[in-house]
């Protein structure tokens, strides 16, 4: 049978490069790392590490193990410090990752009712491989993750994503741009621009941006890189590029003269938000914090209705 001394042996063994390094972490003896390595090894009837004169690595078969014991780790990890919160604050504890647009104006609404349910709320923030591994290696057990319309995003059939709404991209330019009078903007007419865009090839502003210049026959050129929205306005508004900005962003700076936000003249570009949690959860406060990011989503969505970008 698995233990979970033989999980933490072979994270160690993979994390330190070496029986003697692990056990050191681990404060073991050597013998008995050896010993639990040689019992996993035994339950799955393969070799989990390739021994050398320089050290020791994982084989095909620990790699396959190691991401799976990572995980049962860290759901272990997870039910102690909810148990520890519990027992000692007399609360129950939420453990939340977002992406910083939607942090800023999905969440608060939605954690302050938690809060007044007497819940523990402890945030992650990342980008979206971050949380994606936060989520399977049980480091939160909820997240806001987005992907692009017809392109859902995979996580696996152990967890479930719940959709809050499509997050439009729009275009940002220059107040003085050529093309900053029209109501709609036709991206063919933007082939010779200069374009912000993000840090990673998988922003899925960038994706949809590069689908979209594809259709006008032409490849958006790349001036600078940048997730922080508030100085790819400053940027923009300085004159010196274009960009595909969410409209959750938009939180300070469309009245700004210098700056002109608008409509992409063609097929909806947006980011599909959703809030996603394990299947099995259990927990009522996820339940909850779901629910009232549905409201919240809803709430955010027919305010874009009433007032048109």
């Amino acid at each position: 049978m698995l233990e979970l001394r033989q999980f933490e042996v072979l994270r160690a063994i993979a994390r330190e490069g070496s029986l003697a390094a692990a056990a050191r972490s681990l404060h073991y003896s050597q013998p008995t790392i050896a010993h639990h390595l040689a019992a996993i090894e035994s339950h799955f009837g393969a070799p989990l590490v390739h021994r050398g004169p320089r050290g020791v690595r994982l084989t095909e078969v620990g790699r396959l193990v190691l991401p799976h014991a990572e995980a049962v780790l860290g759901r272990v990890g997870l039910v102690e410090q909810e148990v520890r919160a519990l027992v000692e604050h007399g609360a129950m504890s939420l453990h939340v990752g977002t992406f910083p647009t939607a942090g800023a104006l999905l969440l608060p609404p939605a954690v302050r009712q938690l809060a007044e349910d007497g819940v523990r709320v402890s945030l992650t923030e990342g980008e979206l491989p971050t949380l994606v591994k936060a989520l399977r290696g049980g480091g939160v057990q909820i997240a806001l993750v987005y992907s692009q319309p017809g392109e859902p995003l995979d996580l696996g059939e152990e967890f479930v994503l719940h959709h809050l709404l499509d997050d439009p991209l729009l275009l940002a330019l220059p107040g003085n741009h050529p093309l900053a009078g029209l109501d709609r903007v036709p991206l063919g007419q933007l082939r010779d621009a200069g374009w912000i865009m993000g840090t990673s090839d998988w922003d899925p502003c960038d994706r949809a941006l590069g689908w979209a210049c594809a259709q006008e026959g032409f490849e958006p050129v790349r001036v600078m890189r940048t997730d922080d929205y508030g100085m790819l306005k400053g940027f923009v508004a300085a004159g010196t590029a274009v960009a595909l900005i969410p409209r959750l962003a938009l939180t300070g700076h469309e009245s700004d003269p210098d700056l002109a936000i608008r409509p992409v003249d063609g097929p909806l570009l947006a980011r599909r938000i959703s809030v996603a949690m394990l299947r099995s959860t259990v927990s009522d406060a996820a339940d909850t914090l779901r629910e009232a990011l549905t409201q919240q989503a809803g709430k955010i969505t027919q305010a874009w209705c009433e007032t048109p970008a």
